[in-house]
């Protein structure tokens, strides 16, 4: 993650695969040994799934593999020191673990992209995801069933947008996000790309960014 500098008022935000949040102000990162130093102490079998850098006001979706999503204010995390394990953002079912985290303000206009293994995919404003408190269930995000199967990516998108799908067997699909249908929560989405054959699957999906990332001035989602 590119920083121009450690600023006092600019945090890092860390989510894992097995729920947990965490964040630490973005000065405690300002001397880095050769070794590297610690970010997020970790328990057997987790892993960081997403990391953000945020003003300290923003909102906080957390998206997982059975489509769940929740969302909630960044001040119900309180800061802690960088080899502190973090706390709860989300509980999850047996057999459900977090893909993808994303940040907004909380007056975001964005939408939230889901796209699952079987080639599916959907795009959800962002306002359809009510704030809840930190640690609790969530909601449903999209409808994973046998014909979608499970989520496998989890974006904040604009209409500007575009996205590149990638499967198991080498295909490949670069589309525009606002030509995926904008349809509400409870659903299974539609029809992104062509599995070929049984076996194969969506592996990954990433957002094309052409404009510089950073930290959102006040007013913009």
């Amino acid at each position: 993650m590119p920083v121009k500098e450690f600023r006092a008022d600019r945090f890092i935000i860390m989510g894992t695969k097995l729920g947990v949040i965490k964040e630490t102000e973005l000065s405690a990162y300002s001397n880095p040994r050769q070794g590297g130093i610690i970010a997020l102490s970790l328990d057997a079998g987790d892993k960081l799934i997403g990391v953000d850098l945020t003003d300290g006001q923003r909102e906080i979706l957390l998206g997982t593999k059975q489509g769940i999503t929740i969302r909630f204010k960044e001040e119900d995390v309180r800061s802690m020191g960088r080899t502190a394990h973090g706390v709860r953002g989300i509980t999850l079912e047996p057999g459900d673990e977090v893909i993808g985290m994303e940040t907004i303000t909380p007056d975001s206009t964005t939408a939230i992209l889901t796209v699952t293994e079987g080639g599916y995919g959907k795009r959800t404003p962002v306002n359809e995801y009510r704030v809840q408190g930190r640690g609790g269930k969530g909601i449903i995000s999209v409808k994973t069933m046998e014909r979608n199967g499970p989520a496998v990516g989890f974006l904040q998108v604009r209409d500007e947008d575009e996205i590149m799908l990638m499967a198991a067997q080498g295909k490949v699909l670069r589309c525009k996000v606002d030509d995926i249908r904008e349809i509400g929560r409870n659903t299974q989405g539609v029809r992104l790309l062509d599995m070929d054959g049984d076996e194969d699957r969506v592996v990954a999906v990433v957002r094309l960014v052409e404009r510089e990332e950073g930290v959102p001035e006040e007013g913009e989602s």
